[in-house]
């Protein structure tokens, strides 16, 4: 049986990371069996006291003060000892769900990569600034790299493991989204997409990305070009 490893990056989850991580662990996955790798960023409320209860089941890793998404991605790659990775943010934007439909599309082997797309459904929910501002940051991959896709900041990515590692992540923070992106793109790597349900949250839920994360971006796709 091939093995799913699930890397979740957490900072400041304590509202979530439980539900999350009972979420993930009771979606079936037909055919693979799940490691599940949560990597605390450097968390200051009590993001690790809710863990307590699944250090059994994870592999947890833990940095001692706040590196970013990019960073945090780096490091539990390195652990990773799965067949395939996929990325599950902790917020509970996106719902473990969608794993059988991921995989389904990662089974043909000319797929390297599968992006959940947001956009790809008939009624996209969000913000409307953030949803203008991933519409901009795609179109602006897209142009400058060669893309066609639809939603190049999707948290939910689904690599194979040789893959993922191959890109050589060097982004600490959101904007890792964008590399991602752009090295799969000069690499000539096959990205399918397919569609999946999105449930944001707000600021006041505890959303992290805003407008520095924004320009971060555009700089990451321009710089790259």
């Amino acid at each position: 049986m091939k093995t799913l490893s699930i890397i979740i990056p957490a900072y400041n989850e304590e509202k979530t990371i439980a539900k999350i991580l009972e979420q993930v662990i009771e979606q079936d996955t037909p055919d693979w069996q799940k490691e599940i790798i949560v990597i605390n960023d450097g968390s200051q409320d009590k993001t690790e006291e809710a863990l307590q209860p699944f250090l059994n089941s994870i592999k947890y890793l833990k940095n001692e003060t706040n590196l970013g998404k990019g960073a945090s991605l780096a490091r539990a790659l390195a652990a990773v000892s799965g067949d395939a990775v996929i990325i599950q943010d902790a917020d509970l934007e996106y719902h473990p769900k969608e794993f059988p439909v991921m995989l389904a599309a990662l089974s043909d082997p000319a797929v390297d990569i599968v992006y959940g797309s947001r956009n790809l459904k008939p009624k996209r929910r969000g913000y409307p600034h953030y949803v203008l501002g991933v519409w901009v940051l795609t179109k602006l991959n897209n142009l400058l790299h060669g893309g066609n896709l639809t939603d190049v900041y999707t948290g939910y990515k689904l690599f194979r493991t040789p893959v993922a590692r191959s890109l050589g992540i060097t982004s600490s923070g959101f904007e890792v989204e964008a590399e991602i992106t752009i090295k799969a793109l000069k690499k000539g790597l096959n990205i399918k997409e397919v569609p999946i349900d999105y449930f944001p949250r707000s600021f006041s839920d505890g959303k992290k990305i805003g407008l520095s994360d924004w320009f971060k971006g555009v700089y990451t796709i321009i710089k790259n070009k």
